[in-house]
Protein backbone atom coordinates (compact mmCIF):
# COMPACT_ATOMS: atom_id res chain seq x y z
CA UNK A 1 0.00 0.00 0.00
CA UNK A 2 1.19 3.22 -1.27
CA UNK A 3 1.60 6.45 1.74
CA UNK A 4 1.29 9.70 -0.16
CA UNK A 5 2.24 12.66 1.47
CA UNK A 6 0.25 15.96 1.00
CA UNK A 7 1.19 19.53 2.03
CA UNK A 8 1.44 22.92 1.06
CA UNK A 9 2.09 26.46 2.64
CA UNK A 10 -0.83 28.08 5.00
CA UNK A 11 -3.77 28.93 2.91
CA UNK A 12 -3.00 27.11 -0.38
CA UNK A 13 -5.96 24.73 0.55
CA UNK A 14 -4.73 20.92 0.50
CA UNK A 15 -7.40 20.42 2.99
CA UNK A 16 -9.78 20.85 0.12
CA UNK A 17 -7.73 18.78 -2.20
CA UNK A 18 -7.55 15.96 0.74
CA UNK A 19 -11.28 15.72 0.60
CA UNK A 20 -11.39 15.74 -3.01
CA UNK A 21 -9.11 12.16 -1.92
CA UNK A 22 -11.39 11.05 1.03
CA UNK A 23 -14.39 11.01 -1.73
CA UNK A 24 -12.64 8.92 -3.67
CA UNK A 25 -12.80 6.27 -1.07
CA UNK A 26 -9.15 7.47 0.10
CA UNK A 27 -8.61 7.48 3.76
CA UNK A 28 -6.26 11.17 4.71
CA UNK A 29 -4.54 11.40 7.97
CA UNK A 30 -4.30 14.76 9.14
CA UNK A 31 -1.16 15.18 11.16
CA UNK A 32 -1.90 18.46 12.96
CA UNK A 33 -5.63 17.62 13.95
CA UNK A 34 -4.00 14.36 15.22
CA UNK A 35 -0.97 16.52 17.04
CA UNK A 36 -3.66 18.53 18.62
CA UNK A 37 -5.56 15.21 19.51
CA UNK A 38 -1.96 12.96 20.95
CA UNK A 39 -1.34 16.52 23.16
CA UNK A 40 -4.53 15.66 25.18
CA UNK A 41 -4.47 11.58 24.99
CA UNK A 42 -1.04 10.53 24.74
CA UNK A 43 0.47 10.16 28.13
CA UNK A 44 3.89 9.83 27.02
CA UNK A 45 3.31 12.81 25.18
CA UNK A 46 1.80 14.98 27.98
CA UNK A 47 4.21 14.03 30.63
CA UNK A 48 6.92 14.99 28.11
CA UNK A 49 4.90 18.41 27.59
CA UNK A 50 4.27 19.26 30.88
CA UNK A 51 7.87 18.31 32.04
CA UNK A 52 9.21 20.46 28.94
CA UNK A 53 6.58 23.55 29.41
CA UNK A 54 5.23 23.31 33.14
CA UNK A 55 2.44 21.18 34.26
CA UNK A 56 -0.02 24.50 34.28
CA UNK A 57 -0.46 24.42 30.77
CA UNK A 58 -3.16 21.63 31.21
CA UNK A 59 -6.08 22.33 33.14
CA UNK A 60 -8.13 21.04 36.11
CA UNK A 61 -9.97 18.23 33.52
CA UNK A 62 -6.36 17.19 31.61
CA UNK A 63 -6.71 19.77 28.67
CA UNK A 64 -3.98 21.77 27.56
CA UNK A 65 -4.93 24.82 27.33
CA UNK A 66 -3.57 25.92 23.67
CA UNK A 67 -3.23 29.76 23.70
CA UNK A 68 -1.01 29.07 26.89
CA UNK A 69 1.21 27.14 25.27
CA UNK A 70 1.22 29.09 22.20
CA UNK A 71 1.99 32.29 24.02
CA UNK A 72 4.98 30.11 26.06
CA UNK A 73 6.19 29.15 22.32
CA UNK A 74 5.70 30.97 19.20
CA UNK A 75 7.90 33.71 20.26
CA UNK A 76 10.86 31.72 20.93
CA UNK A 77 12.45 29.59 17.92
CA UNK A 78 14.17 27.12 20.67
CA UNK A 79 10.83 26.65 21.98
CA UNK A 80 9.19 25.78 19.13
CA UNK A 81 12.09 23.34 17.78
CA UNK A 82 11.75 21.47 21.67
CA UNK A 83 8.00 21.53 21.47
CA UNK A 84 8.18 19.85 17.60
CA UNK A 85 10.64 17.37 18.47
CA UNK A 86 8.25 16.08 21.24
CA UNK A 87 4.89 16.33 19.36
CA UNK A 88 6.70 15.20 15.73
CA UNK A 89 8.09 11.89 16.64
CA UNK A 90 4.24 10.81 18.56
CA UNK A 91 2.58 11.82 15.03
CA UNK A 92 4.76 9.97 13.72
CA UNK A 93 4.29 6.52 15.12
CA UNK A 94 0.65 7.49 15.40
CA UNK A 95 0.35 7.58 11.62
CA UNK A 96 2.59 4.27 11.06
CA UNK A 97 -0.10 2.15 13.43
CA UNK A 98 -2.70 3.79 11.53
CA UNK A 99 -1.91 3.23 8.22
CA UNK A 100 -1.18 -0.29 9.36
CA UNK A 101 -4.93 -0.63 10.33
CA UNK A 102 -6.43 0.53 7.09
CA UNK A 103 -7.45 -2.37 4.85
CA UNK A 104 -8.43 -2.57 1.49
CA UNK A 105 -7.63 0.63 0.35
CA UNK A 106 -4.80 1.14 -2.56
CA UNK A 107 -3.24 3.89 -1.20
CA UNK A 108 -3.65 6.35 1.72
CA UNK A 109 -2.85 10.20 2.42
CA UNK A 110 -0.91 11.83 5.34
CA UNK A 111 -1.78 15.74 5.20
CA UNK A 112 0.81 17.68 7.26
CA UNK A 113 1.56 21.48 6.84
CA UNK A 114 5.45 20.92 8.26
CA UNK A 115 6.09 17.99 6.48
CA UNK A 116 9.78 19.10 5.27
CA UNK A 117 10.34 20.92 8.41
CA UNK A 118 9.10 17.68 10.63
CA UNK A 119 11.02 15.73 8.69
CA UNK A 120 7.50 13.32 8.19
CA UNK A 121 7.77 12.89 5.05
CA UNK A 122 10.97 10.16 5.71
CA UNK A 123 8.31 6.72 4.88
CA UNK A 124 6.20 8.08 2.63
CA UNK A 125 6.46 6.89 -1.03
CA UNK A 126 5.47 10.42 -2.55
CA UNK A 127 5.02 14.05 -1.60
CA UNK A 128 2.78 16.50 -3.18
CA UNK A 129 2.65 19.89 -2.80
CA UNK A 130 -0.63 22.67 -3.36
CA UNK A 131 0.82 25.70 -4.37
CA UNK A 132 -1.21 28.94 -4.50
CA UNK A 133 0.00 32.44 -5.37
CA UNK A 134 0.64 34.08 -2.14
CA UNK A 135 -1.98 36.97 -2.74
CA UNK A 136 -4.72 34.41 -3.21
CA UNK A 137 -3.38 32.64 -0.07
CA UNK A 138 -3.29 35.82 2.17
CA UNK A 139 -6.79 36.23 0.86
CA UNK A 140 -7.86 32.77 2.26
CA UNK A 141 -6.22 33.02 5.27
CA UNK A 142 -7.79 36.69 6.10
CA UNK A 143 -11.09 35.51 5.30
CA UNK A 144 -11.39 32.34 6.79
CA UNK A 145 -9.65 32.79 10.00
CA UNK A 146 -10.38 36.56 10.60
CA UNK A 147 -6.82 37.49 10.43
CA UNK A 148 -4.70 40.60 9.71
CA UNK A 149 -2.51 40.33 6.96
CA UNK A 150 0.70 41.22 8.96
CA UNK A 151 -0.02 37.88 11.08
CA UNK A 152 -1.06 35.94 8.20
CA UNK A 153 2.39 37.22 6.24
CA UNK A 154 4.47 36.36 9.73
CA UNK A 155 2.99 33.00 9.60
CA UNK A 156 3.85 32.53 6.02
CA UNK A 157 7.35 33.60 6.74
CA UNK A 158 8.03 31.21 9.82
CA UNK A 159 7.43 28.29 6.90
CA UNK A 160 9.21 27.20 4.45
CA UNK A 161 9.00 29.12 1.17
CA UNK A 162 6.94 27.65 -1.95
CA UNK A 163 9.74 27.06 -4.20
CA UNK A 164 11.73 25.22 -1.23
CA UNK A 165 8.58 23.36 -1.20
CA UNK A 166 8.05 22.41 -4.81
CA UNK A 167 11.73 22.08 -5.31
CA UNK A 168 11.42 18.85 -2.53
CA UNK A 169 7.94 17.52 -3.62
CA UNK A 170 7.57 14.69 -5.91
CA UNK A 171 4.24 16.17 -7.65
CA UNK A 172 2.25 19.36 -7.80
CA UNK A 173 -1.27 20.12 -7.71
CA UNK A 174 -1.99 24.11 -8.66
CA UNK A 175 -5.00 25.21 -6.34
CA UNK A 176 -5.01 29.24 -8.21
CA UNK A 177 -8.27 29.08 -9.48
CA UNK A 178 -6.87 28.64 -13.35
CA UNK A 179 -6.12 24.97 -12.93
CA UNK A 180 -9.80 23.26 -12.12
CA UNK A 181 -8.40 21.08 -8.90
CA UNK A 182 -10.59 17.76 -9.52
CA UNK A 183 -8.62 16.68 -12.91
CA UNK A 184 -5.37 16.90 -11.72
CA UNK A 185 -6.46 14.94 -8.50
CA UNK A 186 -8.37 12.43 -11.13
CA UNK A 187 -4.76 12.51 -12.47
CA UNK A 188 -3.26 11.59 -9.43
CA UNK A 189 -5.79 9.00 -8.29
CA UNK A 190 -5.63 6.84 -11.02
CA UNK A 191 -1.97 7.11 -11.52
CA UNK A 192 -1.50 5.92 -7.68
CA UNK A 193 -4.20 3.16 -8.01
CA UNK A 194 -2.13 1.75 -11.35
CA UNK A 195 1.06 1.51 -9.00
CA UNK A 196 1.62 -2.13 -7.82
CA UNK A 197 4.47 -0.82 -6.32
CA UNK A 198 6.17 2.53 -6.03
CA UNK A 199 6.91 4.52 -9.49
CA UNK A 200 10.31 5.30 -10.91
Amino acid sequence: MLKIGITGGIGSGKSTVCKIFEQLGIPVYSADLEARELMNTDVTLVAALKKEFGADIYDAKGELIRPKLATLVFRDKTKVEKLNALVHPAVKEHFKQWANAQTNCPYVIKEAALMFESESYKGLDYVITVTAPKEVRLKRVIERDGAKRADVLKRMNNQLSEKERVERADFVIKNDGKHPLIPQVMHFHQMFLEAGQPLV
